[in-house]
């Protein structure tokens, strides 16, 4: 249908009065219609027809020549307009009901579903009702109605039974019932309709909000035409083409992401139809074990009722069966009884067995406490045995000749003797092997003869305080991590990190702190690992020279062909790239190297080395001038004459410069210093607190060797024994009871005065030196001209 608007308000009016008069005709005109579907549209179209003619709904309008009839005929046509300007944006809905209209309309079974407004059956045959049927379905819509009003159908049937049969005076039960019987089949055919047509609303719903997604598509569109055409630029519709171009792009993409999900569906859809296939198999397997079941049953029951049929047999195997269930029951009692006795019997042995074996359990503790303890003595007549070795190897020039080979003979058997071997004969509780869990070597490998009785000693210690303390100390403090289940900032968990993370909580801690204390940025170590890529570094030839020489006494750095060793220079690279203002600086590789061992990731060891870089230490101390470490180094020595005052005199007289030892702690965090437990322990601490820590272990090293430095009255050999003495020093929780206990208080407000006091003073001096280079090179520079006069002259006189 074909939609037009008038030409004036007159002209409308006139039209709808015309269209409702037609309607009323119409509805005058039909006055019988057929059963099931007249009464359901008929009355209501009545009472408004009524309605209509008491309101007088539109008042008689003047006939608009102009639009209507033969003037309206004479004049020319309007001219006709685009495709969407046929279209009324202002009735949306009436547009929609066109639009259904024409639908439905093409539709030829339209009429033979039961339609409502199908009136062609009720013209044709209306001869063929008479008053009766008339009367049944008027009771039969009265039903209807009542069901859709409140439901109650059986008591308005009744009242319609009753009225028909008062009605005809009771002519006959019968008939009556047959009435009622045609009566009920008529009202479940118009429920039959009544369904099948809301189903068909619920299509037309349906139809009609795709419709009306089609007329907002359809306005938009129109919109857009007329954005187009009433463009007054080019440059405007070019604007307009793009903005359709991106939308059919926004449309591609969304129909390639329904195209993806439609295959994920089909892949879920595939899935389901196994797993459906699955149910059916296991329902067939569970009919036929309920087949089976019946089959058991009926043979049961075909056995129960021949024994019935015959009540004699019946009763002598019921008797039977009886006295053998009796007989049965007690030789069940006499076995309940056993049982019970012998279930005494053995809950008295088993509470026996237990407490023998609680026994046994603690034994066995205080044997492996006592062999551990005896073990780590042991060890320590060893390392005593192995140092007196040592003392005599160094006085062996004033020994006899005798005295000398015998000590070398005992060296030389004490070199010889493995422990690895020893434990395997013997029993062993906590043997040391030959790496830890980080790869770091148990037993230095020192390539000098004479130190390598000290490794020997160094292995001994390390076992007789990991059996010492692995009972008293280490088993209460990983009870104590275990306990720990989320991370936050507290006096407590300062506390337990001083006191050493365990090895299965060291990498989730120190994730912990880098997370915490280093904002990471999304997706920039994979950038910088771009950026190195496409361009190189000047660092990078200095960064592959450090590569070979970090953490030799490590195997995942000791080779080459180790598979950190490629990590380590993706890091070291793009830290180049992150902080251009260091660049790479000796030291880094290192502290990148046991980022790398305990976090395992690149990306989380970039960021530790981040954040001990950029958070932890100051300003400038990886820089070119390394000032800063230069400050730090004067700061410790302030602080080592303040604790450890008898240290620091006995230095002073034998003109000790400790910096040269110490300035290389500080600078890479005791790396290769330290054994590889208590350096973990230094840097579990260090993450969490910073550079303040340092200081205190640097101290404790001291304090902790104080006695046997002071023994030594030669500079070269106090030099030779600060070269290796923290490799001596064993005993972690000694080390950090002395950092963390004998030397408080130790305020961070003290270090940062004394590092901006130090660092002007360092400052000052360098001025100083730049100043006298200046005048040394504005002096050389005048002395020149006449150093080459006298060259001249010289070469005259020679001439």
């Amino acid at each position: 249908m074909m939609k037009t608007n008038a030409i004036s308000k007159q002209a409308m009016v006139y039209w709808l009065q015309q269209l409702q008069m037609r309607r009323w005709e119409f509805c005058n005109t039909q006055s019988r219609f057929p059963v099931g579907q007249s009464q359901l549209v008929n009355e209501p179209l009545a009472d408004k027809t009524k309605i209509a003619d008491s309101e007088d709904f539109l008042p008689p309008v003047k006939t608009p020549t102009e639009s209507v009839g033969l003037k309206a005929a004479s004049l020319p046509a309007p001219q006709t307009s685009t495709a969407l300007h046929n279209i009324s944006l202002k009735h949306p809905w009436t547009e929609i009901q066109n639009t259904v209209y024409s639908i439905c309309g093409s539709k030829q079974l339209w009429g033979n579903n039961g339609n409502i407004f199908n009136f062609s059956e009720l013209q044709e045959h209306p001869e063929n009702l008479d008053e009766e049927q008339e009367a049944e379905v008027e009771a039969a819509c009265a039903v209807k109605e009542s069901i859709s009003e409140d439901g109650r159908m059986e008591s308005r049937l009744n009242w319609v039974r009753k009225a028909k049969w008062i009605s005809s005076g009771l002519p006959g039960l019968p008939e009556e019932l047959s009435r009622e019987r045609n009566s009920m089949d008529k009202v479940s055919v118009l429920q039959q309709q009544i369904l099948t047509l809301t189903e068909e609303v619920k299509s037309q719903k349906e139809l009609v909000k795709l419709l009306h997604k089609a007329l907002e598509a359809a306005q938009q569109e129109k919109g857009v035409s007329s954005m187009y055409l009433t463009a007054a630029e080019d440059k405007d519709r070019l604007e307009l083409v793009r903005h359709k171009v991106r939308q059919i792009e926004d449309l591609t993409n969304r129909l390639e992401a329904l195209e993806q999900e439609k295959k994920e569906l089909e892949q879920i859809l595939t899935l389901r139809d196994s797993h459906i296939q699955e149910l059916k198999e296991h329902v067939q397997l569970l009919m036929e074990k309920s087949h089976a079941k019946e089959e058991v049953v009926m043979a049961l029951t075909e056995q129960m009722a021949r024994g019935l049929s015959d009540p004699l047999q019946a009763n002598t195997i019921a008797a039977e069966t009886l006295y053998k269930q009796q007989e049965e029951i007690e030789h069940l009692k006499d076995d309940i009884g056993a049982y019970k006795t012998q279930n005494q019997f053995l809950n008295s042995e088993i509470h026996q067995v237990t407490r023998l074996w609680t026994r046994a359990a603690e034994n066995e503790k205080a044997l492996l406490m006592k062999c551990a303890c005896l073990q780590a003595q042991n060890c320590q007549m060893e390392s005593k045995y192995l140092t007196v070795l040592r003392k005599l190897q160094e006085a062996v020039p004033g020994l006899p000749s005798s005295h000398s080979e015998l000590v070398r003979n005992l060296i030389q058997q004490a070199l010889q003797w493995d422990v690895k071997e020893e434990t395997e004969e013997s029993f062993n509780v906590n043997p040391v092997s030959e790496y830890d869990e980080y790869g770091f070597m148990t037993v230095p490998d020192y390539e000098v003869e004479d130190w390598k009785l000290l490794a020997k000693i160094q292995a001994l210690e390390i076992k007789s305080n990991n059996l010492r303390s692995h009972e008293v100390v280490e088993k209460p403090l990983r009870d104590r991590w275990n306990s720990v289940v989320e991370l936050n900032p507290s006096a407590e968990l300062k506390s337990l990190i001083r006191s050493g993370i365990p090895a299965e909580h060291r990498q989730r801690v120190w994730r912990w702190i880098v997370s915490w204390r280093c904002g990471h940025l999304p997706h920039h170590y994979q950038q910088l690992l771009q950026q190195s890529k496409a361009t190189e570094h000047p660092a990078c030839r200095q960064i592959e020279l450090d590569l070979p020489r970090t953490l030799t006494n490590n195997k995942h750095f000791s080779s080459p062909t180790s598979q950190l060793i490629p990590k380590l220079r993706r890091v070291l690279l793009a830290f180049s790239w992150h902080n251009p203002a260091i660049g790479y600086c000796q030291g880094l590789n290192r502290l990148a190297a046991v980022a790398l061992l305990v976090l395992e990731e690149e990306e989380t060891a970039f960021w530790c080395l981040v954040h001990i870089v950029e958070n932890l230490m100051p300003a400038d101390y990886y820089s070119d001038t390394l000032i800063t470490s230069q400050v730090d180094q004067r700061v410790f020595k302030d602080f080592l004459s303040e604790k450890v005052p008898h240290l620091t005199a006995h230095f002073q007289q034998y003109q000790i410069d400790v910096s040269l030892i110490t300035f290389n702690w500080f600078l890479v965090a005791f790396v290769d210093s330290l054994v590889s437990d208590i350096l973990l322990r230094v840097w579990d601490a260090f993450l969490y607190e910073g550079s303040k820590v340092i200081f205190r272990y640097a101290l404790a090293i001291f304090k902790y060797n104080e006695e046997e430095i002071l023994r030594i009255h030669d500079s070269v050999e106090i030099y030779q024994y600060l070269r290796f003495f923290t490799r001596m020093i064993t005993d972690g929780r000694k080390l950090m009871n002395i950092a963390f206990n004998d030397l408080n208080p130790f305020p961070m407000k003290a270090l940062r005065n004394r590092r901006s006091a130090h660092r002007e003073e360092l400052e000052a001096e360098l001025c100083q030196l730049e100043q006298i280079k200046a005048a040394y090179v504005k002096e050389r520079a005048e002395q020149m001209p006449q150093d080459l006069k006298e060259v001249v002259s010289e070469e005259e006189e020679e001439i």
